[in-house]
C-alpha cells in the first residue's frame, strides 16, 4: 500500500474469514493462509475493516456451505458480541427482513438490503494489492478498481455491465490457474497482461462470491473504447462477447441499486 518500512505480516484475505477448526467439526480451514509485510499504519487501518468484510461475505446468498456454516458459528457470535452493530454496517440502506423457515420449526431472519459497497471496494483494494505483492514479488503501484461481482444490481445498465465482465473475465481465466490452499474459502485467478499493459484478477469467496479487479499500472494509458464512449452519453448500445449481446441505455431503466440477500 505504501513505501514504509514493513513492522509484520498480514494476512490476505483476512484470517477472520477463515473458519476454525472447533466450528467446523475439526476440518481445517486456516492452513497456509497468505501474508504479506504491512507498516503500522496499513495494518491498523485494514483490521477495523476485518469483520466488517467476514460479517459481509459469510452466510449471503451465493456462499456454499463453509460460508454458511461460518455465518451461524463465529459470524453471529460477533454479530451478537457487537449488538447487532456490526451487521447495521454492513447495509446502508435496508429493503426487506422477513423469516424463511429452513425445516420444521426451525427458521431464519433473511435481510435483503444494499450494502456499503464503497467500503467493501476498499477492503477488496486491501486484498488485492496484497495478493500482488504476494504473487508478483513486489508491490503494485496504479489504479486497482474493484467490481463486486456477487452484487444484483437493480438498474439495467449496471445488470448489463455486470453480464459482460462476469463473461469478460470467464473467458480471460479459461484455463488458468487457481491458487490459494483453502479454495472453498477463497482463491483467486490472474488473467495475462494485455497489449496495454492492463490485467486483471478474480477474487472467489465461499465458493461462488466472485469480485474483479482491474490493475492499471503507473505510466499506463488507457486505450480509447468507442463503447464505453457511447454508453456515457446514454446512445443504445449493444456490446456482443461470443455468442452473448449485453443492451445498455435500453428504454426503462431504473435507479441503480446493488442489492444482496444475507442470513441472519
Amino acid at each position: 500500500m505504501c513505501e514504509r518500512p514493513p513492522t509484520s505480516r498480514e494476512h490476505v484475505p483476512p484470517r477472520c474469514l477463515f473458519p476454525e477448526g472447533k466450528d467446523m467439526d475439526g476440518e481445517l480451514y486456516r492452513h497456509n493462509l497468505i501474508t504479506v509485510p504491512s507498516c503500522d499504519l496499513h495494518n491498523s487501518a485494514k483490521s477495523h475493516d476485518d469483520e466488517f468484510l467476514m460479517v459481509s461475505l459469510a452466510g449471503i446468498i451465493g456462499n456454499n456451505s463453509i460460508g454458511y456454516r461460518h455465518k451461524f458459528g463465529k459470524v453471529n457470535k460477533a454479530v451478537r458480541r457487537s449488538a447487532n452493530r456490526l451487521l447495521e454496517e454492513v447495509f446502508v440502506k435496508k429493503k426487506h427482513v422477513f423469516v424463511v423457515e429452513v425445516e420444521p420449526n426451525k427458521f431464519i431472519d433473511v435481510i435483503w438490503g444494499t450494502p456499503d459497497a464503497e467500503r467493501l471496494r476498499r477492503c477488496f483494494e486491501y486484498i488485492v494489492r496484497g495478493l500482488h505483492t504476494h504473487h508478483f514479488g513486489m508491490s503494485f503501484r496504479g489504479e486497482v478498481r474493484v467490481h463486486l461481482g456477487y452484487l444484483y444490481p437493480e438498474e439495467k445498465n449496471a445488470r448489463a455491465f455486470a453480464g459482460l465482465v462476469k463473461r469478460k473475465m470467464e473467458i480471460e481465466l479459461d484455463g488458468k490457474p487457481k491458487f490459494g490452499e483453502n479454495p472453498g474459502v477463497f482463491f483467486y485467478q490472474v488473467t495475462e497482461e494485455d497489449r496495454f499493459g492492463l490485467y486483471a484478477m478474480r477474487l472467489c469467496f465461499y465458493g461462488g462470491l466472485d469480485v474483479y479487479a482491474s490493475l492499471k499500472p503507473d505510466g499506463t494509458a488507457m486505450p480509447a473504447d468507442l463503447g464505453m464512449e457511447l454508453l456515457k452519453r446514454g446512445i443504445p448500445t449493444v456490446v456482443t462477447l461470443g455468442e452473448t449481446q449485453f443492451v445498455f441505455n435500453d428504454v426503462g431503466s431504473a435507479d441503480q441499486s446493488d442489492d444482496v440477500g444475507s442470513g441472519g
